[in-house]
C-alpha cells in the first residue's frame, strides 16, 4: 500500500513538473499590462514598480542568506515574493514553476505557487499545488515562514503547513466547496499554535460552516473566541468574529482611517453577516463597494467578486 502511494505522489509531481511549462504560455494570452481576468470579466492590472528600499534590502539579504547555507530553493522563493510585492503576480508564478521543475519535491514551492494562483483566480491549480505540498510534509515537523512583510512585532505567525490549509481552505471557499474548506480549516486548527493564525482560522472556518447549513457547529467555533485575545495582526478577523457573536456594533468597523486591505477584508465579513441574515440588498453593496475600491489582490475582495459572480 505504501508503495503505490508513494508512486501516486511521484505521478502527481511529474504531472506538475510538466504542467509548469504552460504556465507562461496561458499568462501571455492575457493583454501585456494586464495580470489576470476577474471572476466578473473584467481585466486587472497592477502598476509594477520598484518595492520600498528596505523592504527590497530585506528580501536580497535572506535570499542570500539561502543561497549561503545552500538551500536554493528558498532563494528562489524569496525573488518570486520579491516579484509578487511588486505587482507582478504572472511573473512570481513562472519564476516558482521554473523552480518546481529543477526542486520537484519542495513542498514550500507548491505552497507559494498556490497563494499566487490563488491571486490570479485559478483556484482549481492552487488546490492541486496546495494538496502536493500537503502530501510531500505529510509526517514532518513543521517550519516556520519567516515574513517578508514583518509585523509590528516582528514575529513570523505562520508556518509551512498553517499556510497551506489555510489557503487550501480559502481556494475551496472561493469556490463555494464549503464542506472542503471546513476538512482543510481543521487540519490547519491541528497545527496552529498562536492566537492569530487560530483567529484567521475560526474566521473562514465559521463563515464555511453557516454557508453549508451548519449552524450548531458554527455556533462551536464561536464559543471559543474571545473579547480579550491578544493578538499581534488578525484584529480584523477578530473583530469580525465579535460581530458574529453580536459582541461589537458591524457598523463602527469600516472607517477611512482603516488600511485599504482591512477595508476589504472588513467590508467581505460584514457583507457576509448581512447577508446570512436576510439582508441581502445590503450585503451585495457592501461587497460592491469592496470590488469597485479596486484592491483586487486582497483576500476580501476576491471573496466579495466571487459572491458577486454568484
Amino acid at each position: 500500500m505504501k508503495h503505490l502511494f508513494l508512486c501516486a505522489i511521484a505521478i502527481t509531481l511529474i504531472f506538475s513538473a510538466c504542467q509548469t511549462e504552460t504556465d507562461e504560455a496561458r499568462f501571455e494570452n492575457l493583454p501585456n499590462s494586464a495580470q489576470t481576468i476577474s471572476l466578473l470579466g473584467d481585466t486587472l492590472k497592477t502598476e509594477i514598480d520598484s518595492l520600498p528600499p528596505a523592504l527590497t534590502n530585506r528580501i536580497d539579504s535572506l535570499s542570500a542568506l539561502a543561497l549561503e547555507e545552500d538551500r536554493l530553493a528558498d532563494s528562489y522563493i524569496w525573488e518570486a515574493r520579491k516579484t509578487a510585492y511588486a505587482g507582478n503576480y504572472r511573473e512570481a508564478i513562472v519564476q516558482l514553476s521554473s523552480a518546481i521543475i529543477e526542486f520537484p519535491n519542495e513542498p514550500e514551492l507548491y505552497r507559494h505557487r498556490g497563494h499566487r494562483y490563488i491571486t490570479l483566480r485559478e483556484f482549481d491549480l492552487a488546490i492541486r499545488d496546495f494538496q502536493i505540498a500537503a502530501r510531500l510534509f505529510e509526517g514532518d515537523q513543521d517550519i516556520v515562514e519567516t515574513d517578508g512583510l514583518p509585523n509590528a512585532q516582528n514575529i513570523p505567525l505562520s508556518s509551512l503547513q498553517t499556510n497551506t490549509w489555510y489557503h487550501l481552505g480559502l481556494a475551496h471557499y472561493l469556490k463555494g466547496e464549503y464542506d472542503l474548506a471546513n476538512r482543510a480549516y481543521l487540519k490547519g486548527l491541528q497545527v496552529a499554535d498562536n492566537n492569530d493564525m487560530r483567529v484567521a482560522f475560526w474566521y473562514w472556518q465559521y463563515m464555511a460552516l453557516r454557508k453549508a447549513g451548519h449552524d450548531e457547529e458554527a455556533g462551536k467555533v464561536l464559543d471559543q473566541v474571545a473579547a480579550d485575545m491578544e493578538l499581534i495582526e488578525n484584529t480584523s478577523y477578530h473583530e469580525l468574529l465579535m460581530v458574529f457573536k453580536s459582541v461589537f456594533n458591524s457598523d463602527e468597523l469600516l472607517s477611512g482611517e482603516n488600511s485599504e486591505l482591512d477595508n476589504s477584508t472588513l467590508g467581505y465579513g460584514l457583507g457576509f453577516w448581512h447577508h446570512i441574515n436576510g439582508r441581502t440588498e445590503r450585503a451585495y453593496q457592501i461587497w460592491q463597494d469592496v470590488y469597485d475600491a479596486g484592491n483586487w489582490a486582497a483576500f476580501g475582495f476576491i471573496a466579495s467578486e466571487a459572491e458577486l459572480a454568484r
